[in-house]
């Protein structure tokens, strides 16, 4: 018996719901859940849901085992979305057209959390997200410059923005964001009444400029560019030996800089980080043939943890939506390719520069395991897991974030 709502009544709420009639437009699709064997299927025409039950392009299929804990209210981890079911559940499968599914990924997300609203039995309409809402987020009080960076004879506009004062904190962004991941901890006055948090947009993220002449769609970002990138910015900045704060491609670069440039910092916080990281890079980012500003968002979307708030996981992707033709595919190509510390990061001498490793335990790219098989080699290390955050702790729960991020600042400020 499946574990879904009624055909009928799933399909009814569908056709009624605020975030699918604001997508429908000049496209349509066929696709199916199934649940041990029985499937619903979804046809949609002109974008709105009808009864018509054609041949679906696709289907996402599992075992009741693993739909069932995809329905719970918090999902366990690797069930709380599509793609980190996909990663890391053998009995999921998504069947059929993968550049249909991937063209419609965000059509059959939402599909899936009306179907689950509708088993927890919740009345409609169906929220816009199923996160837990906190409130209106804090503004932060920012002050942004460009600072020009010059890196192998091209200049840089850098955008930087900072917020408080005392010990300086260089905070980086990940893949295919900007700094407005860090505008939670600089409304945190408990963060910045001792420190002064100083983030940057890499070129060609945020409002940092692609260099004159250069061609959109190119940008691949490497490890030595990365290093060179931050220590230039560091340099022109004016910043004495920040304490470096970084997650997910940006923790893989703390964990080079620790090796590299040690006595450039006070410490390093490298969160959502491991030695190397496989099987990341999708070429949908990249396909002329899918829309990337709404496939970006639901790639990372299931990265951020269940309990996260929603209007922050709101941020994070609008963020992704925005990125420039191939931007969030340059920086994978160092997050999941160029990236391999396996030779150097049992070389870290933490006795030249603290170095701290956070790793939330929703985070299926980079999970626990893998931050602390790396942990494991390097002596002096101080790792932990951080429950109920995901990817992106900085940007998806900033408050909870600092309860793991202010002992370490405290004991680096002593």
């Amino acid at each position: 018996m499946t574990l879904f709502p009624h055909a009928a009544a799933w399909r009814e709420a569908c056709r009624t719901d605020a975030v699918l009639t604001g997508w429908a437009g000049a496209w349509s699709t066929c696709f199916a859940v199934s649940c041990d064997g029985v499937a619903t299927v979804f046809s949609l025409t002109e974008g709105r849901v009808t009864d018509d039950e054609a041949a679906p392009a696709f289907t996402l299929s599992a075992p009741s085992s693993v739909w069932a804990k995809c329905l719970e209210p918090i999902p366990p981890r690797h069930h709380h979305g599509i793609f980190a079911m996909m990663y890391r559940q053998a009995d999921f499968r998504i069947e059929g057209d993968q550049l249909t599914f991937m063209q419609h990924a965000h059509i059959a997300r939402r599909v899936l959390e009306i179907g689950k609203w509708l088993v927890l039995g919740n009345a409609l309409p169906v929220p816009v997200s199923l996160n837990p809402r906190e409130g209106a987020r804090a503004v932060p009080a920012v002050t942004g410059r460009y600072v020009p960076v010059t890196v192998r004879g091209v200049t840089y506009q850098i955008y930087s923005e900072s917020a408080g004062s005392g010990r300086d904190v260089l905070c980086m962004h990940t893949a295919g964001a900007d700094g407005r991941q860090f505008h939670g901890l600089m409304a945190d006055a408990r963060i910045i009444e001792n420190h002064r948090l100083v983030s940057f947009d890499l070129p060609w993220h945020g409002k940092s400029p692609p260099p004159d002449g250069a061609i959109h769609g190119s940008w691949r970002l490497n490890t030595d560019l990365y290093v060179e990138l931050i220590m230039g910015f560091v340099a022109a900045a004016g910043l004495d030996k920040p304490i470096a704060l970084g997650a997910s491609m940006s923790g893989e670069i703390c964990l080079e800089l620790a090796y590299r440039h040690p006595e450039a910092f006070s410490g390093i916080v490298a969160c959502e980080a491991c030695e190397k990281i496989n099987q990341r890079q999708t070429v949908w980012a990249a396909h002329p043939h899918v829309n990337q500003a709404q496939f970006v968002p639901e790639w990372i979307r299931a990265l951020s943890a269940p309990q996260s708030p929603a209007e922050y996981v709101e941020q994070i992707t609008w963020h992704y939506g925005q990125g420039g033709p191939q931007v969030f595919f340059g920086d994978i190509a160092f997050y999941s390719g160029d990236w391999d510390a396996r030779d150097r990061v049992g070389r870290i001498d933490t006795n030249r520069c603290r170095l701290f490793m956070l790793t939330g335990e929703y985070d299926y790219s980079c999970t626990v395991e893998l931050s602390e098989a790396t942990a494991a080699k390097i002596p002096g290390v101080r790792f932990q897991a951080m429950q109920g955050i995901g990817h992106f702790p900085f940007a998806e729960n900033p408050r909870l974030f600092a309860e793991y991020l202010l002992p370490i600042l405290r004991e680096l400020q002593g």
